[in-house]
């Protein structure tokens, strides 16, 4: 499955990237005009195994946002650039991944990549889910499509996430693992579209 997973990755990866080199073009541009400030956002990951990774944005937020703020974005947070609004909305700020998904350090589809502080409050069960391949989407995202929102209605968004947002993606990841394969990953990408794009 690893590596017929692989190919399945590269194979549609490769294959887009042409038609979206002018959509990379063109939000590299806004993200410039806008306040002049760096094109992509880096943040260390943990992947597969525990490796740790950097993973790439579009920076939708103003520069040096982590300093200023939390790990979180919660419902309209004022770090939140014009641009960078409109690329949240639709997930076009995730589009630089499919550069990481080349490296072979995410799939397409897979649990999403968490950051160290949280993944450090894994249970010995949840640090299955660091078998799995990270990935672009995955069923808990489209059940989590609204996250930010979700959390903006909590009084303590970081404990709402880490006690009942991040165990129920997990047990989601790894309920869809046992049963995955490249169908299952062909319609939960066409689930993603549909969901952004609310056809």
């Amino acid at each position: 499955m690893m590596r017929s997973k692989r190919i399945f990755d590269l194979f549609w990866t490769l294959s887009g990237l042409p038609f979206l080199i002018p959509v990379f073009l063109v939000i590299g541009l806004l993200i410039k005009i806008e306040d002049g400030g760096p094109v992509f956002f880096k943040q260390k990951r943990i992947g597969y195994k525990g490796k740790p990774f950097i993973m790439w944005k579009f920076r939708t937020m103003v520069v040096d946002a982590e300093k200023i703020g939390n790990l979180l974005t919660v419902g309209k947070d004022p770090r939140i650039t014009r641009t960078g609004y409109y690329l949240r909305k639709f997930k076009l700020d995730e589009l630089p991944q499919l550069f990481n998904v080349i490296k072979g350090e995410m799939s397409l589809v897979g649990p999403r990549p968490e950051v160290e502080k949280y993944v450090k409050l894994y249970s010995p069960e949840e640090y299955k889910v660091l078998d799995l391949l990270p990935g672009m989407t995955d069923p808990a995202s489209l059940k989590y499509i609204d996250e930010s929102e979700i959390l903006a209605q909590s009084s303590d968004p970081e404990y709402t996430y880490i006690n009942e947002v991040m165990p129920e993606k997990i047990r989601l990841n790894l309920e869809y693992a046992e049963k995955a394969s490249l169908w299952t990953d062909f319609l939960v990408i066409i689930k993603t579209f549909f969901r952004l794009f609310g056809i």
